[in-house]
């Protein structure tokens, strides 16, 4: 059983670490975000110039960061908890709480988010679609592709927490606090 124990606690680390990296990596664009915004700004009102492709570009990484960074937030316990309970709960009752969570409500979400949204995807890619805008974006449909790499993304770590759940619910929780939800990964 201990050799299973730390294949699973493995196998949490390469899930989490991939959202991790990912997340630290989107991040950078809330920067580019203010920046190009700011460029936006002193460009409109100082020169008189403006470029639609510039101004649509913060709405492309905006969209980025919230979804590539959903599973990012998910994995540090940033998003909102009903649960009032909860931080009074022992690491069992916690761990029933997450595994039940995962599999009623974030697993449902997600499957039905990728499935409502694939046709609505394909049609964007059937189409190549491109911003509606003279001089806008194209590559709209790579940006609603996001929306099914999020789902991906969330899946995968709604993965890592039902492992990490269910190793403490068969008591092995040291193994899994070593590799805990708010570390680096």
């Amino acid at each position: 059983m201990q050799t299973q124990t730390h294949r699973a606690v493995a196998l949490i680390r390469r899930l989490e670490s991939l959202n991790e990296w990912l997340g630290r990596a989107v991040s950078w664009l809330t920067l580019l975000m203010v920046l190009v915004t700011f460029a936006v700004v002193v460009l409109r009102y100082a020169f008189d110039l403006g470029w639609i492709a510039m101004q649509e570009s913060v709405t492309y990484m905006h969209a980025v960061v919230f979804l590539a960074g959903a599973a990012y937030t998910l994995k540090h316990r940033g998003h909102v908890r009903v649960d009032i309970f909860f931080n009074r709960l022992s690491n069992w009752g916690k761990a029933w709480i997450d595994l039940l969570g995962t599999l009623v409500l974030l697993v449902p979400v997600c499957l039905f988010i990728g499935w409502i949204s694939w046709d609505y995807i394909l049609q964007s890619w059937g189409l190549r679609e491109a911003s509606r805008e003279a001089g806008g974006l194209p590559g709209v449909y790579l940006l609603k592709t996001m929306i099914l790499v999020a789902v991906a993304l969330l899946l995968l770590q709604g993965a890592a927490l039902c492992l990490r759940s269910l190793l403490v619910l068969i008591g092995y929780g040291e193994e899994v606090e070593s590799s805990g939800p708010g570390e680096n990964g």
